[in-house]
C-alpha cells in the first residue's frame, strides 16, 4: 500500500486500546477517528493515541468522510448494530470477536456487506500471528499426516463483579462467546466444522455460563477437545495430534508464541518467532491488504466460517 488505511475506532475499552497501540507498529494503518457514547471519553481516548477527530457518538464517527474502515471494539450485543450502521455508512468493518450475540445477526452482516461489496471480517487476530502462520503451513504441506486430535484452553479468573461484562448477561456475558471462541475458532480454523457437539457447562453465580467443556467430532473420525473458563488462569496451551506428528503451541496460544513439531520418529524441532507488540496488528494488515487489491474478505479468516463459527457455539450453549 502507498496511502494507509485510515481508521474509525467504536468503542474506548481495553482492546481498542491494544488495537490502538499496536497499530503503530505497521505502516499499513493510522486512526483518524474515535467514536464513544461520550465526549469526556473520546477524548481521552483521543489523546492518548494522538487522534485528532473525536466524537461523542458512533453516528457522528461513521460519517466522517477521513475514515475508510471501522473497527468495532464494543461487548457483543452492540456488534450487530455498530456494525451494521458503519456497512450503511459505506465502512469497511473489522468487528470484536465474538462476531455477533447470535448466527443470525452474523449471517445478516455478511449478508449486508456482500450486497454493498464492502469488507467485512472478524477480528480473531490470532489467525495472522507468525506462530500460527507457521503451523498453517506445516498443515498445508502434511507435515503432521492424518489429523486425529485438537485440543486447546482458554481459563481466565476475574473477580466476581455482576456489572462485569463477563458476567452480566445484558452484556451478552459468559466465558464461551468472550474465551472460548478463540478454541473454537482455534479447531475450526484445523478441522472446519463438526458434524457432532457435545458439551458440559457450569453457570457462573450470575447464571450465565462459566465453564464449559467441549467435544467436537467430525467425518474424518478426528475429535477436539475444548474448554473454557472465567473462574480460573488455565495453562492455556493448545495442540494438534497427527498420525506422522504432533504440533504443541505454549502457553497463550492465542498471543504471539511459540511451537514445536514432535515427529513420531526423530527429533522436535522448535519454532521460534520476535515479535513486538501484543499482536493485533497483523489482522490490521490484513485488513488493509484485503481492500487494496479490492477483496471484500480475507481467505484466513473467510466469512462463512465466522457464521459457522457462531453456529457451533449456539449448539455448545444449547447443553446450558
Amino acid at each position: 500500500m502507498t496511502t494507509p488505511l485510515r481508521w474509525g475506532i467504536i468503542g474506548t475499552g481495553l482492546i481498542a486500546k491494544r488495537f490502538a497501540a499496536d497499530l503503530s507498529f505497521t505502516d499499513e494503518g493510522i486512526i483518524a477517528a474515535v467514536g464513544s457514547r461520550s465526549q469526556a471519553t473520546a477524548d481521552a481516548f483521543g489523546a492518548e493515541f494522538g487522534i485528532a477527530n473525536c466524537y461523542d457518538s458512533y453516528e457522528a464517527l461513521v460519517a466522517d468522510h477521513d475514515v475508510d474502515a471501522v473497527y468495532v471494539a464494543t461487548p457483543h450485543p452492540m456488534h450487530h448494530a455498530n456494525g451494521m450502521l458503519a456497512l450503511e455508512h459505506g465502512k469497511h468493518v473489522l468487528i470484536e470477536k465474538a462476531f455477533t450475540l447470535t448466527a443470525a445477526q452474523a449471517r445478516d452482516l455478511v449478508s449486508s456487506a456482500r450486497s454493498k461489496n464492502l469488507f467485512l471480517m472478524e477480528a480473531m487476530w490470532t489467525r495472522f500471528l507468525p506462530h500460527v502462520i507457521a503451523i498453517r503451513e506445516l498443515l498445508a504441506q502434511g507435515a503432521l499426516g492424518e489429523i486425529v486430535a485438537v485440543s486447546a484452553d482458554h481459563g481466565q479468573w476475574f473477580v466476581e463483579d455482576p456489572a462485569f461484562r463477563l458476567f452480566a448477561p445484558e452484556l451478552g456475558g459468559g466465558a464461551l462467546l468472550d474465551l472460548g471462541v478463540y478454541v473454537v475458532s482455534w479447531a475450526s480454523m484445523i478441522l472446519g466444522t463438526p458434524d457432532q457437539v457435545s458439551a458440559t457447562i457450569t453457570p457462573a453465580f450470575t447464571g450465565v455460563d462459566g465453564e464449559t467443556s467441549m467435544v467436537f467430532r467430525y467425518k474424518s473420525g478426528a475429535q477436539s477437545i475444548l474448554t473454557c473458563t472465567s473462574m480460573a488462569v488455565s495453562p492455556t496451551r493448545a495442540s494438534i495430534v497427527g498420525k506422522d506428528a504432533r504440533i504443541e503451541v505454549e502457553g497463550r496460544f492465542y498471543e504471539p508464541s511459540s511451537f514445536t513439531l514432535v515427529p513420531r520418529v526423530g527429533e522436535p524441532r522448535r519454532f521460534e518467532f520476535e515479535h513486538e507488540g501484543r499482536g493485533l496488528r497483523h489482522q490490521a494488515i490484513e485488513v488493509a491488504r484485503c481492500v487494496a487489491d479490492g477483496r471484500t474478505e480475507s481467505s484466513i479468516m473467510p466469512l462463512d466460517e465466522t457464521v459457522r463459527i457462531m453456529e457451533t457455539m449456539e449448539k455448545v450453549l444449547e447443553f446450558g
